[in-house]
């Protein structure tokens, strides 16, 4: 199995997880749970208005994970003019960002985020040089006049 293949299992099972939904095997299953979520944030969204909020996300594989679980959710991901790129907004209930959306993102962006630093580590040390360890630390800063 791929790395490619290992992160897509990993990722369908956290969804599942936070979905209140099925295994990996019951894919069918997921289809459904995805659903009862969107019914959970109908619900929240008539005892809860939505209410705007804005999420900082600092790098584009995390923005990007981010505006696809708004997406899939149903949810309008947005910005305002002159916002910095980093910034999502979207309406939403708090409960249903509390409870399901954050939670799930967490754990899907730390997910990716192992996925990437494992791709980049192996990429940097067959092309660039196997020595992959940090900058050496030195005793004293030297300034130059």
């Amino acid at each position: 199995m791929s790395d490619r293949d290992k992160l897509l299992d990993r990722l369908r099972l956290i969804e599942a997880l936070y979905e209140g939904g099925a295994t990996a095997g019951e894919r069918a299953a997921a289809a459904a749970a995805r659903e009862r979520v969107q019914a959970r944030l109908r619900q929240m969204e008539q005892t809860a208005p939505p209410i705007e909020f804005r999420f900082t996300l600092n790098n584009a594989w995390s923005r990007r994970l981010f505006v696809a679980l708004l997406r899939r959710y149903g949810l309008r991901p947005y910005r305002y003019s002159r916002q910095r790129h980093t910034t999502v907004m979207v309406r939403v209930s708090r409960g249903f960002v509390d409870e399901t959306l954050w939670p799930e993102f967490q754990a899907l962006d730390e997910a990716l985020r192992e996925h990437l630093d494992r791709q980049t580590e192996t990429i940097i040390q067959e092309a660039v040089d196997a020595d992959g360890s940090a900058a050496e630390e030195v005793a004293d800063i030297h300034v130059l006049e």
